[in-house]
């Protein structure tokens, strides 16, 4: 076993104990045990899906999730999010892993783009949800063969006023100019050569969060080739057609 395999092996099963030491049941049936049983495990999605705020903000690139913010998904967004339950991580990952898989270009190098939390939020919740999601995300894409790595290319500039009750309007309104492009990682994606971005995050609502992190980059000569997330909401995903 090499020392990244084993470490890994290490922080998973130290994500499981701190989980059951604390009392925790599986965040999708509440049996006691895993964050997240085998059953529950099953039934995630194993492909992504095309998705669209409606309405959506003027330019957005194409977007991509797993499945609807809805039951399970929601749930374990909610669970990594808000209450740290680190072992949830891997299977979010996983899924945003197959919402990427649509939109990797083959011929070169994919970078994951994680839209930025505010470093007040990330104090509060003492991580970075989108990060390590994305982070697990590469190391899925990465044992199935795909160049992937994530870069921490955005950074949060200026005062955002909470989201919450905000229409699709104002939330666009609230997050002009709330974005920049680091310039170390700019000029060290400049000298990667062939690369392809894609922004990354864990729910698609209305779309103006997705198209700040865009617009930061894109004005930065960092063109987007998509957006990926975990899920997004019901009225963000085409019906499904019967087989």
């Amino acid at each position: 076993m090499t020392w990244e395999r084993a470490l890994l092996h290490d922080v998973v099963v130290l994500d499981w104990w701190l989980d059951l030491v604390h009392g925790a049941r599986c965040v999708g049936c509440a049996a006691p045990g895993r964050s997240l049983c085998r059953d529950c495990a099953s039934r995630l999605p194993v492909r992504g899906r095309p998705a669209r705020p409606t309405p959506c903000p003027e330019g957005l690139a194409a977007c991509f999730a797993a499945g609807e913010y809805d039951d399970l998904l929601r749930a374990m967004v909610l669970a990594h999010k808000e209450h740290g339950t680190f072992s949830l991580a891997a299977p979010l990952g996983h899924a945003l892993a197959a919402a990427a898989t649509t939109a990797l270009d083959p011929a070169g190098l994919t970078v994951l783009v994680p839209v930025p939390s505010r470093p007040s939020v990330v104090r509060a919740r003492g991580h970075d949800p989108v990060l390590r999601i994305a982070r697990r995300a590469a190391r899925r894409l990465r044992g199935s063969g795909h160049r992937v790595r994530v870069d921490q290319v955005l950074e949060q500039r200026g005062a955002v006023h909470d989201q919450t009750g905000l229409s699709a309007g104002q939330r666009a309104a609230n997050l002009v100019g709330s974005m920049g492009v680091r310039a170390t990682a700019r000029r060290a994606l400049a000298r990667s050569g062939a690369l392809s971005l894609l922004l990354c995050d864990d729910v698609l609502t209305t779309g103006a969060t997705a198209r700040e992190a865009q617009r930061a980059l894109e004005e930065s000569g960092l063109p987007v080739r998509a957006v990926v997330t975990v899920a997004a909401t019901r009225k963000r995903l085409p019906a499904r057609r019967a087989p």
